[in-house]
């Protein structure tokens, strides 16, 4: 089993940064896909980002592209989200989620393992 911690979400004004962190537990991550997903309020939850269990391949939803990046430190079993040029539209809680198979798939059904999720709030 892996249990995934969020952190690092908060209340930004627009064009800000933030960088969420995912710490795994449980088990080892260095093997996991890793992926971001978000919901906000009345909103399907939906793919933010994804890592391959190496780091080396990742994706992103067009809405991020260019203002996010995921990465990920095998060693300390944490993934993160660096997060620029923030907007109202960001706003949602932020979930983390663990993919056994390691690839970087956009599909949650895809995801073995989540997280709780951090709230992001962007004021504008």
């Amino acid at each position: 089993q892996v249990q995934l911690v969020e952190s690092g979400g908060g209340l930004v004004q627009a064009g800000g940064s933030l960088r969420l962190s995912c710490a795994a537990s449980g088990r080892s991550i260095s093997i996991h896909g890793m992926g971001w997903f978000r919901q906000a309020p009345r909103k399907e939850r939906e793919f933010v980002a994804a890592i391959n269990w190496s780091g080396d391949i990742t994706s992103y939803a067009d809405s991020v592209k260019g203002r996010f990046t995921i990465s990920r430190d095998n060693t300390k079993n944490t993934v993160y989200l660096q997060m620029n040029s923030l907007k109202p539209e960001d706003t949602a809680v932020y979930y983390c989620a663990a993919d056994r198979s390691g690839g970087r798939t956009s599909r949650a059904r895809d995801y073995d393992y989540w997280g709780q999720g951090t709230q992001v709030t962007v004021s504008s």
